[in-house]
């Protein structure tokens, strides 16, 4: 038995019955006046028609039948299959879109994190997607994570990628969600800091479990999530809800004197700052007042501010100056060693040895 496949025609245009119809009245030298008295069709109706404002009815097609002497199923034809063209084409351009908006987040990472299933086929992906971060479109996702995203990537003039750096946002979260805590409690939560400074000479399979135990007794799920390609985020604060928030490190420069500096720069923003605001940082040079504080607050809570100042009024940064500092504060030499070069008082090359390599 032979059977034969027909290949459907479907053009890329489609005629609007409106053009139809001003031709034909051109063409005849009707006015739309003239169309309007003789078919009983306003004139309004019929300008709407011409201009694509308005369809051909099943009556207005009769009429015009009537009047002009041209098919009603032509008129209705010409109606549907202009219809149908512009559903066809819209549903294209979204389903496109969503191709595109699919295309710029890091697919591949996400797999292999189990995130989402589906990376090469990104018309699938985009559903997997909008599972992932809990939004019924990609709308919603805008409103709650992209503008988040390109805010923190415009604030800072940096590489990240909003795609990226919201999905390793999301990631944090939903690892932050499965974390048991107490309700946030802010005199609990400064407490703990005060014993949590005290693990920095500890190893970190040792302090991290700690850290997590202490944060989580005042209502902070402690997180470390590894950045995402694009992201380039040290580490970021946010409220899962009123009585419960979230710190997540991404240990990007895998040192002890960063991780540190990190966690009580986020713990900063929480003692400090709002609870609507979501706080997504690396380092900002000075640019931005709520980072600023919060910088301050690490560094104050790491090193007193006195002590610290006496130390550089000595003006000597060897490294047993260092290592002597260090344990008169009980700090670990590589933190003192950091903040050292981030206030521009020993070159970045320096001493780097008495930092303490941490991997996730």
């Amino acid at each position: 038995m032979v059977t034969s496949v027909r290949n459907q025609y479907k053009p890329d245009y489609a005629i609007h019955p409106g053009e139809v119809l001003e031709e034909t009245l051109i063409s005849r030298g009707i006015s739309k006046s003239q169309l309007a008295e003789r078919s009983g069709i306003t004139k309004k109706t019929i300008s709407q028609i011409i201009n694509g404002k308005a369809p051909v009815t099943p009556d207005t097609a009769l009429m015009l039948e009537k009047v002009l002497g041209v098919s009603a199923d032509i008129w209705n034809n010409l109606d549907s299959q202009y219809r149908l063209f512009n559903a066809r084409m819209e549903k294209q351009n979204i389903l496109q879109q969503r191709v595109e908006w699919a295309a710029k987040f890091p697919l591949n990472e996400l797999k292999k994190r189990k995130a989402i299933t589906q990376a090469r086929d990104k018309g699938k992906a985009v559903d997997e997607l909008l599972s992932f971060f809990g939004v019924a479109s990609i709308d919603t996702w805008q409103e709650l994570y992209g503008k988040i995203a390109v805010s923190y990537r415009r604030a800072k003039a940096y590489e990240g990628t909003p795609e990226s750096i919201a999905s390793w946002l999301r990631i944090a979260e939903l690892s932050a969600e499965e974390r048991e805590t107490r309700p946030y409690n802010n005199k609990i939560f400064r407490k703990n800091l005060f014993s949590i400074r005290a693990l920095t000479n500890e190893e970190p399979d040792h302090f991290i479990p700690i850290v997590k135990e202490q944060c989580a007794d005042a209502g902070v799920a402690l997180v470390l999530i590894p950045e995402l390609p694009k992201t380039r985020v040290s580490g970021a604060t946010r409220w899962l809800n009123a009585r419960r928030a979230m710190i997540a490190l991404s240990l990007r420069y895998k040192s002890n004197d960063q991780f540190w500096f990190t966690f009580f720069h986020e713990a900063g923003h929480l003692v400090l700052h709002e609870k609507k605001r979501v706080f997504i940082d690396y380092q900002t040079n000075g640019v931005d007042t709520l980072e600023n504080e919060a910088d301050d607050f690490a560094r104050d809570s790491l090193i007193p501010p006195g002590l610290y100042k006496d130390f550089i009024e000595q003006g000597s940064f060897f490294k047993p100056d260092i290592i002597q500092f260090a344990e008169t504060i009980g700090v670990a030499p590589g933190i003192v060693t950091g903040i050292l070069q981030y206030d521009g008082h020993i070159k970045y090359e320096w001493h780097n040895d008495l930092k303490q390599r941490i991997e996730l």
